[in-house]
């Protein structure tokens, strides 16, 4: 592949035409004055670009490329970009399709160039997680557009900066800091029964009474950027209590999963963003407003705590002075990482909490067994009661919160697709992959494969995170490898935060399930997963809910 790209690129058949052009002059003078060296340059150049084209859009892949022996569709527009902008179904689907038609395939070739390759195994993720995790990193032009979103953070960085960041990030995550933040998480559950029990009851006199349509996903997102502000940054943003928010409303715009948002951050991930800037199109001012608003909160939130640290020696262990007091980073990397805390700390778990909510409408059944055994560790109505000195023991032990919460993540997963290109030449298994290859990952075609979780790995089962011989909760689910469920990736690139958002899922479930009841206010076809980088359902989650305590 360096061979080649060295003697096809784009510079070498440049100057090839040129050469050629010199050599036409010096063996061909008669030709070349009647016809001119203008038009023999441009001739050449022509010509030269021509045969580039057909050597990487036919030849290389048909015939010199070491990936030419992979089967797959090989698409005009491959998979990995036909299921952002997929009209009916969930587009993970897609990937599942795949694997049905290429059964007995390791990876499957996407691409008519050969370029995109998915992993079809999870044997083979391994190299690409683990062992071989810094040969590659998200594809350029996907970096870009997720930057202008989440700044040069932990997920958009690579290689030793990454290194760098995430071992000064880590004490934050440590098990013991989360166990502690645990009272914060489940008194904040609290405030968002509170809010919904006022607007049930503002609107139970134009509905049945004692109970309302609510609309989930907006207060989903309220409780848990109010978490993020406080383990974060150590700020009471408070805003489940606000009828607006600046912060709030700019990531409601920005990640709303919308057509027009859909299709500008497809083709902003296909081409760049760079490119998609040059045309007129309204979405491209919008984007970089928002983005840019974004921008100048989180500097002002930086200004804000450098001066508490100083003023009042502020002695809170949020992630922002953790990295402000180690004297390693300047306003704008810390500006960056804010950024990602805040948007990958709050939307992930916010879009968890929705899907676990439509999961326990459709299934009553789990919703009355989960609320029983809440109920039985904490009380008829643990928010107004006195929380167990170990409250995040406690709930870690309960099997059907720990199997609704895991079941959840496994059929939903936030990010159900990841890309990754080669830096350099590598392997994969017993595969040679050339530098500028994309590997794809479908977390959502992993997390659902019928050869890992059964025949039924499309069903909502929590049983299979709860142990048969005991009735104790699981962290496997029945899969025997740790690359059977990926929501949360594996190895040094992993999300850091996932502990942090199983106890957030935790609180706010146990919180909801012993505070209401619901089923679905909407026609079950119109819940569809859609989104820019986390999915959500694309005309909302509206649920009828009932509060099982009046006067809460």
């Amino acid at each position: 592949m360096t061979i080649a790209s060295q003697l096809f690129g784009f510079p070498s058949l440049t100057l090839a035409a040129a050469v050629e052009s010199l050599l036409a002059v010096r063996l061909f003078p008669d030709y070349v004055s009647a016809y001119g060296r203008f038009t023999l340059v441009g001739g050449a150049l022509l010509a030269n670009y021509a045969f580039g084209l057909i050597f990487w859009a036919f030849l290389y892949p048909n015939f010199f490329s070491p990936l030419r022996h992979i089967r797959g569709p090989r698409a005009v527009i491959s998979a990995a970009y036909n299921s952002l902008i997929v009209k009916e179904g969930p587009s993970g689907d897609l990937f599942l399709d795949l694997v049905k038609q290429y059964p007995d395939e390791n990876l499957i070739a996407l691409d008519c160039f050969g370029r995109q390759i998915m992993v079809a195994k999870p044997q083979l993720l391994a190299d690409l997680l683990v062992h071989k995790c810094y040969d590659f990193s998200k594809p350029k032009r996907i970096s870009a557009f997720l930057r202008r979103i989440l700044g040069d953070g932990l997920i958009t960085i690579e290689e030793d900066q990454h290194k760098f960041i995430r071992k000064n990030t880590m004490p934050a995550f440590h098990a013991r800091h989360i166990t502690d933040l645990y009272p914060m998480m489940w008194s904040k559950a609290g405030i968002l029964t509170k809010a919904l029990n006022r607007e049930i009851a503002n609107a139970s006199s134009t509905e049945s009474k004692g109970s309302a349509v609510l609309e989930l996903t907006n207060w989903a997102s309220k409780v848990t950027l109010d978490i993020i502000g406080i383990a974060g940054m150590g700020r009471a943003l408070n805003v489940v209590e606000k009828a607006n928010d600046p912060l709030q409303e700019l990531y409601e715009e920005l990640l709303e999963p919308d057509r027009e948002k859909i299709l500008f951050a497809t083709l902003s991930l296909a081409f760049g963003f760079p490119v998609i800037r040059m045309f007129p199109w309204k979405m491209n001012n919008l984007f970089i407003y928002l983005t840019s608003s974004l921008d100048n909160i989180c500097r002002d939130l930086i200004k804000e705590k450098r001066k508490a640290i100083i003023q009042n020696k502020d002695d809170h262990f949020d992630i922002l002075s953790l990295l402000i007091k180690t004297d390693n980073f300047d306003d704008e990397v810390l500006k960056d990482q804010l950024l990602t805390f805040l948007a990958a700390g709050h939307e992930t778990t916010a879009s968890a909490l929705t899907w676990s909510s439509y999961l326990l409408a459709k299934h009553p059944e789990y919703q009355k067994k989960l609320r029983e055994e809440v109920t039985v560790a904490l009380g008829e109505n643990p928010q107004a009661g006195d929380l167990p000195a170990d409250l995040a023991g406690v709930l870690k032990q309960l099997p059907y919160l720990n199997g609704v919460m895991q079941e959840t993540l496994r059929l939903f997963p936030t990010v159900p697709l990841t890309m990754r290109e080669a830096l350099r030449d590598t392997q994969i298994g017993d595969q040679f992959v050339p530098k500028g290859t994309e590997m794809v990952v479908s977390i959502w075609q992993v997390n659902r494969s019928p050869d890992i979780w059964g025949p039924d790995a499309g069903e909502f089962k929590p049983e299979r995170w709860i142990n048969a011989d005991d009735g104790k909760a699981n962290r496997h689910g029945g899969a025997k490898s740790n690359y059977d469920f990926l929501t949360f990736l594996q190895g040094p690139r992993s999300c850091i935060g996932q502990e942090f958002a199983k106890a957030e899922m935790r609180c706010l479930l146990a919180t909801l399930v012993t505070s209401f009841t619901w089923d679905l206010a909407m026609d079950e076809s119109k819940i569809v997963p859609r989104g820019v980088i986390t999915i959500k359902p694309e005309h909302g989650m509206y649920l009828r809910m009932r509060p099982l305590h009046h006067g809460a």
